[in-house]
């Protein structure tokens, strides 16, 4: 059995697509048939221009070989994103291994990755599985300018008709995506494998009753992108300046939105901006942390996402405090507990979410046992191995 796995993103970079993958792929090998061989056509890392993360451009195993491209230094807007998966699409098909496969696996959250496996699938006449970690199509549109909307939903929409109606399986990471694909194609093949949380956050010794001092501020971290999507720009100056007497925050991350956070915050001295870390050093910040921060940008195309940040924050037990709507704010609300949510980009009900909060550590085993990644990757593996072996 022979299967090629087509991801933008894989360790050692930092992203929730690099940890998904990775996680897979080790999955598969793990209950895969002993004949199963993996090739990964990937990326040399490039999440984020700031952080830089040594890796072979050819790495190969008993059973697994990775190929990674290397792409064009780019900030993460539109127009960078854009040059460096042209370049990873060229040279992906440049590098693509000799067949035949029993399958093409292709994630995606920008869309044209799942594109690329569909035009590799089609070329190879090989069944396609598809992964979607977001709705381009849907998500694009609002975040461009007015004029250009229509269009871009009208494009967008064509491409993911395209590639959908080529799947033979199709997983979607939010169950929040469910509707909007069934009201659009109809009775589709569809999987639900959400995120989860990874082994290095299931390793952090749970900690009792841990209430700051009363002397000093409590702090609030937020760990991630920075980008139109995350909307920090639209909330965090407000809500900062309104707990200054009582909270500080410190972000760590970079992204396409970060100079203009940058700019709105001027004059506020209660946050503090990190560079992108590795994940030990990550851990170290969270655990110094009395309040996780969690935000999505008041656009309607957020309200099915759920956000791959959501697992980790709430397996270490930490207070979660949330600007989200939709099946985020179910699921929140549904599964974590001491976690307040409040609407998008309205700092006055994050304050008011803030004060419900409870500042102290509370361990969520019940959460951690039903979203660890292994168990749902080995789930996901099984259900990747079914489509491959109608071909084998």
């Amino acid at each position: 059995m022979k299967i090629l796995v087509l991801s933008l993103y894989y360790r050692p970079d930092l992203s929730a697509g690099s940890f998904r993958t990775t996680a897979l792929v080790r999955a598969l090998l793990e209950r895969g048939p002993a004949d199963l061989q993996i090739e990964v056509i990937t990326t040399l890392p490039n999440r984020y221009s700031t952080f830089q993360q040594d890796a072979a451009a050819l790495e190969t195993s008993h059973r697994l070989r990775i190929q990674r491209i290397a792409l064009p230094a780019h900030r993460s807007d539109i127009r960078g994103q854009s040059r460096a998966f042209l370049r990873f699409a060229r040279e992906a098909l440049t590098h693509l291994p000799s067949g035949p496969f029993d399958l093409i696996f292709a994630t995606s959250s920008r869309l044209m990755t799942a594109v690329l496996g569909a035009w590799v699938a089609r070329r190879t006449r090989t069944p396609l599985y598809l992964d979607l970690r977001d709705i381009f199509a849907d998500t694009i549109a609002e975040l461009l300018p007015a004029p250009v909307t229509w269009p871009a939903r009208f494009f967008f929409g064509a491409v993911e008709s395209w590639t959908v109606r080529r799947a033979r399986r199709i997983n979607l990471v939010s169950p929040g995506f469910e509707n909007y694909f069934r009201r659009r194609y109809g009775d589709l093949p569809l999987s639900f494998f959400t995120n989860g949380i990874d082994d290095e956050f299931l390793s952090v010794p749970p900690r009792q009753l841990v209430r700051p001092a009363a002397d000093r501020r409590i702090v609030i971290l937020y760990a991630g992108n920075i980008g139109e999507g995350q909307g920090l720009h639209q909330i965090l100056p407000e809500l900062a300046r309104s707990l200054r007497a009582r909270a500080r925050f410190v972000v760590i991350g970079d992204g396409g939105r970060r100079a203009a956070l940058e700019t709105a915050l001027a004059g506020t001295d209660n946050v503090q901006l990190q560079a992108p870390m590795s994940r030990a050093d990550l851990l170290s910040a969270y655990e110094a942390a009395d309040v996780l921060f969690l935000h999505l940008g008041a656009y309607t195309a957020f309200e099915k996402v759920l956000p791959s940040k959501v697992f980790e924050y709430a397996a270490l037990g930490k207070p979660l405090l949330a600007g989200v709507a939709g099946y985020a704010a179910q699921f929140i609300r549904a599964e974590i507990s001491n976690a307040a949510v409040f609407a998008p980009c309205d700092a006055a009900a994050g304050l008011a979410a803030f004060d419900s909060l409870r500042i102290e550590d509370q361990p969520r085993p019940d959460f951690v046992a039903k979203y660890a990644r292994n168990g749902i990757m080995q789930r996901m593996a099984d259900d990747v191995l079914s489509v491959a072996s109608r071909r084998s």
